[in-house]
């Protein structure tokens, strides 16, 4: 199944004591790229949360967005720091007097002061977290891998389309060759009989240089490699498994064919034709790079 590296997923999860809410975003990269943002309530997740993730995707820089809110009543509690306020206040009386100032210390400004009073969270229930946290998570991976396969669809439609004009394109340059063969036969002929006039030449002579020049030109391997890498890549589009590498690789293969062609051509239809071919396999490439 052909899927877009580009995709989109949300999902949240709303109860009497939390919001959870959970969103992926990807683009093209060359392999996977998690980039996690959470709260640090959470961070003790983020091991759990890439495996979990690595299940629905294989490829692309992916942005996972996670946001937490705790409507639980309790769940903080005031802390008295009595030892530290009892610091700051001795410490206070020794400036009043070694600096002959007045102790004018009150309460208030004293509770003021870093941490004589600190808000402290109970205990988080983990376990209790992640099963809570898992149900948006699996939703927006759901609709991510959605995104992709609807895109992933479109891709394929149009690499199918580009290589069927491939296919084409090359079975012209099958068509195209045998001629160019015999019209470089009968411009030997032509040439021979003009400068010998009268007087024969040997068919066997013609027909070796004619041989040589075939050989020179021949294509035939590289047409054949050709349409066998455009059904290869047919067939990999209907594969279950991520195909974006594959392709791509078979796409280098069919660049060198092209340029193989191209560089034997003695003849100006062979050789657009190979330019045609070189600038479709460009757009197929350009394509497969949005494949996961």
């Amino acid at each position: 199944m052909v899927k877009s590296m580009t995709g989109f997923g949300r999902a949240e999860d709303v109860t009497k004591d939390h919001r959870i809410a959970v969103e992926l975003k990807s683009v093209n990269h060359r392999y996977l790229d998690l980039s996690i943002k959470m709260p640090k309530k959470l961070s003790s997740f983020d091991g759990e949360v890439r495996t979990f993730l690595k299940q629905y995707m294989q490829r692309g820089k992916v942005d996972v967005y996670i946001t937490y809110e705790d409507y639980t009543a309790g769940n903080a509690s005031l802390k008295y720091n009595r030892e530290l306020a009892a610091g700051y206040l001795k410490y206070l009386r020794q400036m009043s007097s070694d600096f002959g100032l007045d102790d004018d210390i009150r309460l208030s400004a004293l509770a003021r002061f870093p941490d004589v009073f600190t808000m402290e969270e109970a205990d988080l229930d983990e376990d209790a977290l992640w099963e809570s946290f898992q149900k948006p998570l699996t939703e927006a991976c759901r609709k991510f891998v959605e995104s992709r396969t609807l895109e992933g669809g479109r891709l394929k439609d149009d690499l199918l389309l580009k290589l069927d004009g491939l296919g084409s394109l090359v079975a012209q340059v099958v068509e195209r060759s045998p001629l160019v063969v015999e019209a470089y036969r009968q411009k030997i002929e032509a040439k021979v009989g003009e400068l010998l006039q009268d007087t024969q030449m040997e068919e066997s002579r013609i027909a070796a240089e004619v041989i040589l020049f075939a050989d020179k030109i021949c294509n035939d391997e590289e047409t054949v490699r050709l349409q066998s890498h455009i059904h290869h890549m047919i067939k990999i589009l209907d594969e279950p498994d991520s195909a974006g590498r594959k392709l791509d690789f078979i796409a280098q293969e069919m660049n060198r064919e092209a340029n193989t062609i191209l560089s034997k051509s003695n003849d100006l239809t062979v050789s657009n034709l190979a330019i045609e071919i070189k600038t479709e396999i460009e757009k197929i490439r350009e394509q497969i790079q949005n494949i996961e």
